[in-house]
């Protein structure tokens, strides 16, 4: 391979892989997709080993060259990187790879925050299978959550979702809770005929975990419908993004200060109105400075935008990634 690139930008999320080799005047020379990045669970060598094809396929198109290296520097964004030791051996295993004469390991987080705003500046929530937060500032001051679930705090996001729904369902369903329109719809989308047939489908592998997760956008189809369990789930959702943003003004001590949250990954991207409505209200209520974006624009733009921070590409350079993955994918910004 040859060293054509000047960034290669990767990011890697619980359920998919972007990669993206891009010269140092923003173009984007190849790309490539694959599976979900899960180092917690396979070992970090296994999970960056399974990123080469897709370093390969990115590079493939500015041809064969006579070791790994394919560009000046990686920016690697990566899910389930949440602790410090977990991003050092993560560091040490792209590193040794070999891809980039220097790189950089971040939490996908970051992806987020640099993809929504010009410069590290703000706050970014994502909400996509789990929910994490991070912030930075331009001074350097920088907060991070654990985010591994809820022994560290954590409640929401798609993953998580589909089984409280459930929960609610079920105990609606023997009465041992108050009544939702979730103990119908839940059973009725996979067309099974009572809570109890769902539950032996998902007890008993019936029903694929990945097919599970279809119960979350169902969850806020029942919210809008005006079903009070479904709704108190939403609100509770939106006040768990909020929790999140404002405690990280606190640490960062910019809670008075006009400060971005960026919003992203799939739940709040969505385009629910109670939640995002929710999310803006308590946020007023909370941190009157901040303001609330929606960024849709695919992770990996923001990973390939923290590489050309690098290696100091020009403005125009990051305007044109920006502009490639916009009119490529219709993906945006929304305000």
């Amino acid at each position: 391979m040859s060293r054509s690139g000047a960034v290669l930008a990767v990011d890697a999320g619980n359920s998919k892989t972007d990669v993206a080799l891009v010269a140092e005047d923003g173009t984007v020379l190849g790309s490539a997709r694959g599976g979900g990045f899960a180092p917690h669970v396979i070992g970090a060598e296994a999970a960056v080993a399974g990123l080469a094809p897709l370093v390969e396929e990115a590079a493939a198109s500015v041809g064969p060259g006579p070791g790994p290296t394919v560009a000046r520097h990686v920016s690697a964004c990566l899910a389930n990187v949440d602790l410090p030791v977990e991003q050092q051996l993560l560091e040490q295993v792209v590193a040794a790879r070999g891809w980039g004469l220097t790189s950089a390991v971040f939490n996908d987080t970051f992806a987020l925050l640099r993809a929504g705003l010009d410069e590290l500046h703000g706050v970014a929530v994502i909400c996509g299978a789990g929910i994490n937060c991070a912030g930075r500032l331009a001074d350097g001051r920088e907060v991070r959550f654990p985010a591994i679930g809820h022994i560290s705090g954590d409640w929401g996001g798609g993953g998580f979702l589909w089984m409280e729904a459930m929960w609610w369902a079920a105990r609606a369903a023997d009465g041992r809770g108050v009544p939702t329109l979730l103990a119908q719809a839940l059973p009725g989308h996979y067309g099974l005929s009572s809570m109890e047939a769902l539950v032996e489908a998902v007890h008993l592998g019936a029903l694929d975990r990945s097919r599970c997760l279809e119960m979350t956008p169902l969850l806020f189809e029942v919210a809008d419908a005006g079903d009070p369990v479904a709704v108190d789930l939403v609100r509770r959702q939106a006040a768990e993004v909020v929790a999140l943003a404002v405690a990280a003004l606190r640490r960062l001590d910019a809670i008075g200060e006009p400060v971005e949250v960026v919003l992203g990954g799939g739940v709040l991207t969505a385009g629910h109105r109670l939640l995002l409505a929710t999310v803006d209200r308590l946020l007023a209520e909370q941190a009157p400075h901040a303001t609330t974006r929606v960024v849709a624009a695919p992770p990996v733009v923001g990973a390939g935008l923290l590489g050309l921070d690098h290696v100091g590409a020009a403005a125009a350079a990051k305007e044109r990634l920006r502009a490639s993955y916009a009119s490529a994918r219709g993906a945006g910004t929304t305000e």
